[in-house]
Formats: structure tokens, C-alpha cells, sequence
């Protein structure tokens, strides 16, 4: 699930540089609330907790091993972090090169840190995850998130789309000539054409996206 709004109390000197409490909304009832709801939802940073979020990089404090090195992170958006019990959840880079990263315990974002990667089913997409922000963090360019490929996004879209006509009455005929267009819907027999297939199994995968299989977008699809 989404990490939980930032209320949990921090030093002076990191409320000075960072927006990590929650939005007062005085027409709301004066109650705290983690992103000001005036926004919609293009213009809010979610963050998802890290059992959830595979590509989220788990940051701890360097160990004082001698020899080692690291740097902090160049490249931090502090107006969007947000605290929570789990740690500091900030995001590094933008656009195609944004990563999302969670400073555990007392790390601060000024700090040298390390990455920690857990042993298990996730681990070669944190991994995927702490090469991005190593290459960000050493000038080298950054591979854009690899979870969805350009069809992918393409079908999602139809999908909700789909549904999105489906729940407000329109036949599978009348949703396919809008995603396919009218004249190519017309080219084969409606009830034996493939394109009708397709807009059947749009819908059910929409509805089975809003139903929570949309939390799978936030894992890569490895075979096993």
C-alpha cells in the first residue's frame, strides 16, 4: 500500500529543508492531510511502501568499514518527501530518470549511504532499480524504468478505457470502433471478428486491474 501521511514528528533542521508533514486544509476541517486535496491526482507524488514497490531503492547509512565510499544522492525533489514509520520516501531525478528511494532510520539526504538489497523473489528488480540511481548519481545516463514497455502502456490505456465505456453503457461494437476505429471494426463480421475478442478481454482485464491487479504494475514480470 501507499506509505501513510507524514506526521510523524522530526527535528527543526529537517522541517527547514524538507516538506515532510502533512498539508493543513483549514476548509477541510483543519486536519492534516499527506498531499493538499486541491490536487488532483497527475499532480501528486505517490509513494508505495517498498514491500509493494519493487523499484523503490532501500537506502541505509554507509557502514564505517574502512575504505569504503559512497556519496549522497545529488538530485532530490525535498518538496515531495514524505516521513513515515518505514523512514523518509523522497524522489531522485525526473521524467524517464526519476527513482524512488526510502532513507531508512536516522539516514539524512545530505548523508553518504548504501543500498540495501534483500536476498529474495524481488531482489534482481531492486537491483535493476540500484544501477538507475547509481548511474544517476555517478553522471552516466539512466535506462528509463524497464516494468512497462510502450505496448504495455498502450493496452493499459485501452483497458481503461474499455471499462470506462463499458460502465457507462456502451456496447462492446460501440467501444471497439472507438479504440479501433469505426471502418476497421466494419472490415470482418461483428460476432466472429477478432477485434470484438479483444474488446471482450479489455474489459475483463480493466475491471480485474481496478479490482487490485493494478498493484502487479509495480513489479517486473520475470519468468520463474
Amino acid at each position: 500500500m501507499p506509505t501513510t501521511s507524514a506526521t510523524t514528528p522530526t527535528s527543526n533542521a529537517e522541517q527547514s529543508t524538507l516538506n515532510v508533514t502533512g498539508t493543513l486544509c483549514a476548509l477541510d476541517g483543519g486536519c492534516n492531510f499527506e498531499v493538499a486535496p486541491t490536487l488532483n491526482a497527475t499532480e501528486t507524488t505517490v509513494f508505495w511502501a517498498p514491500e509493494a514497490d519493487s523499484s523503490t531503492v532501500i537506502l541505509t547509512a554507509l557502514p564505517p568499514i574502512p575504505g569504503l565510499e559512497s556519496v549522497a544522492p545529488p538530485d532530490l525533489d525535498r518538496d515531495a518527501a514524505r516521513r513515515s514509520a518505514d523512514g523518509l520516501s523522497i524522489i531522485h531525478g525526473h521524467g524517464a530518470s526519476t527513482v524512488r528511494l526510502l532513507l531508512t532510520g536516522d539516514v539524512a539526504p545530505d548523508d553518504p549511504v548504501a543500498a540495501l538489497v534483500p536476498l529474495g523473489a524481488d531482489g534482481l528488480d531492486r537491483i535493476e532499480a540500484v544501477t538507475r540511481l547509481w548511474r544517476a548519481c555517478n553522471n552516466r545516463p539512466v535506462p528509463p524504468d524497464s516494468r512497462l514497455t510502450a505496448q504495455q502502456r498502450r493496452r493499459l490505456r485501452h483497458m481503461l478505457q474499455a471499462v470506462d465505456g463499458r460502465m457507462e453503457g456502451a456496447s462492446y461494437r460501440e467501444i471497439a470502433d472507438t479504440i479501433y476505429g469505426a471502418s476497421r471494426v466494419a472490415e470482418s463480421p461483428w460476432k466472429t471478428s477478432a477485434l470484438r475478442d479483444s474488446t471482450i478481454d479489455l474489459v475483463k482485464d480493466g475491471l480485474a486491474l481496478i479490482a487490485g491487479g493494478y498493484r502487479k504494475l509495480l513489479r517486473h514480470r520475470r519468468r520463474s
